[in-house]
This record gives structure tokens, sequence and C-alpha cells, in this order.
């Protein structure tokens, strides 16, 4: 599958996800949980639907959905001594969101390594064929999370638009996030303190010394790629990564995400096309989980 050739394809037809009311199929829906980061004006169409993750900080219970606070969340994770912790979506929950009058369903998960949605999702959809019968449903792991899957839900929206049909959708899609980068940068480590996955000595150490490390996807699993003095050196080498690391990038979409951060999304997009040109550039707010996880300050790229 020639991933280039179908996004210039796409591409040559002027598709862009800033205006939502230009994609007119309406014979399809997107479903995702609440770490997809729909671009803006997408949330308030019924082709595409959320399914909110559940939130926990310390006995506080928090919904992951349209009433999400971000700032009053993230004062309450940083008062907590505790991890915050969280919970998928039921499988009942993703059956339900699959009952459409539309003839293709998509479903779009964080990383199967991070959450049980993914799996949620698909027992879900055994379930929606036991209880209601055939249907075209189709559970994309994503192997990422936030504006990863922002990746996925934009290109199907693309190729639906299109006139692809479902079977081909799928297989370009998964090829499409076989390919994908997924890239971040955290400016506060109290997050991976927490939950045991940065020792308390390293974590001060790391604070003292204003080492920020970059973070990278790996088929869904999270590596560290490197790490810099200071945020903004930081920047510099996830800059350097895409660079040297992706191809034509000119046919693809940026798509950076930021918690609390609009000033560092910029200081970002700024050093990524000094160095190299998109054919769409896109900049959102994290939502709860991928808030959780990225921190106050706290930025992910996806190309």
């Amino acid at each position: 599958m020639n991933i280039i050739e179908v996004l210039k394809e796409l591409n040559a037809d002027g598709m862009k996800m800033d205006s939502p009311e230009n994609f007119k199929n309406r014979n399809y829906k997107i479903v995702t949980d609440s770490c997809c980061e729909f671009p803006a004006g997408f949330d308030k169409d019924s082709r595409f639907m959320h399914i909110p993750m559940i939130l926990y900080v310390g006995d506080e219970t928090i919904i992951d959905d349209e009433t999400f606070d971000q700032k009053s969340f993230l004062k309450k994770v940083a008062d907590c001594p505790e991890c915050p912790k969280s919970a998928c979506p039921s499988p009942e929950s993703y059956r339900e969101s699959f009952k459409t009058d539309a003839e293709r369903v998509y479903c779009i998960t964080i990383s199967s390594k991070l959450s049980g949605s993914y799996n949620s999702a698909c027992l879900a959809k055994n379930l929606y064929h036991e209880k209601y019968g055939e249907k075209k449903i189709h559970v994309f792991d994503s192997e990422s999370t936030s504006v990863g899957e922002t990746q996925i839900f934009s290109l199907i929206v693309k190729l639906e638009e299109k006139g692809y049909s479902f079977e081909k959708i799928v297989e370009i899609v998964e090829a499409f996030r076989d390919q994908q980068h997924t890239l971040f940068v955290l400016d506060n480590l109290e997050t991976l303190r927490k939950n045991g996955r940065l020792s308390g000595i390293k974590a001060i150490i790391a604070s003292t010394l204003n080492i920020k490390p970059l973070m990278a996807g790996d088929h869904g699993s999270i590596v560290q790629k490197a790490q810099a003095i200071g945020v903004k050196k930081a920047f510099g080498k996830l800059a350097d990564v895409i660079h040297n690391e992706v191809e034509d990038k000119e046919c693809k979409c940026l798509m950076i995400s930021h918690c609390n951060a609009p000033d560092k999304a910029e200081m970002v997009k700024n050093l990524i096309l000094a160095k190299d040109s998109f054919y769409e550039v896109i900049i959102l707010d994290t939502a709860g989980l991928n808030s959780t996880y990225a921190n106050d300050g706290g930025v992910i790229v996806t190309v």
C-alpha cells in the first residue's frame, strides 16, 4: 500500500480539517475513546462520537467528557500525593455507540499497550453482532494516543469523503498507522514519579538539572528517545527527529497537542516548520487522560 500516493490524491482535492462543513458524506460513523482530540467543529457533528474515560484523583471521580475542566483537574493532580488513575470505557458503552443508521462504523482507541480501551471496543463489536446482527465495524488500535488518534480520525474522514470502500479504508489506515511517528516532551515529571516509572531520586535530579525527556511511541509502547537540558533544547531534538526520520513530510499533516501550554505548542511548531513543510498543521489541547500523563506543560506531536 503506497500511503504517499493516497495522501497526494486526497491533498489534490484540497481536503483540510479546518472546514468540517465541507465533508458531506453521512453514511459512516466514527467512535473514539476520549483520548482522541477532535479538530475544531467536528465534536458538534453527530457522525463523530467520544466515549469517555473515567479519571480518579484521590477519592474524586472525573468524567473525561465535555464537562472536563483541565485547569481544575491539573490543580487536583498537583495537590494529590497519589498518582491519578483511569478506567477505560465499558464494552456496553461502545456497543451502544455502534448503533446507528450509518452503514459503516470505525472505532479508534488509545494504544492497547497503555489501556484496555481497545480490548473493550473489540468485545463490544462481538456483542453488537450477537445482539443486533451484521454491520461493517472495524476497531483500530491507534498504537498511540491524543493526536495519534486524531491523525487516524482525519484520514478516515477524508477517505470516506473520497468514496473509498470500507475494506480499502481499513487497509489504508492500518498501513498509515504503522508508519506514524508519535513524539512528546514532558515538562513536568510528577506523574512519572507518582506512578513509579521514575524514582523519586531521579525525578529530583531531573528537576534540579532541568532535564527534559523526549519520549516516543514504539508500536504502542513508550520509550525514551533522548533528553536535553531545558525544554527548548528538548523541542529542538524533537524537530531534529522529525526532520531526519519522517519521509514525504510535505504530503502529511503535522499535529500538535499541548497540556495547558499554547506557547510551547507554538514554539514546537515554529522549530519544526523552520526545517520542513507540511500539507497541514493542527494544534489542539489535550483531553483528560492525555492531560494526566502529559501533565502541565507537556507537548505531543504526531506526523
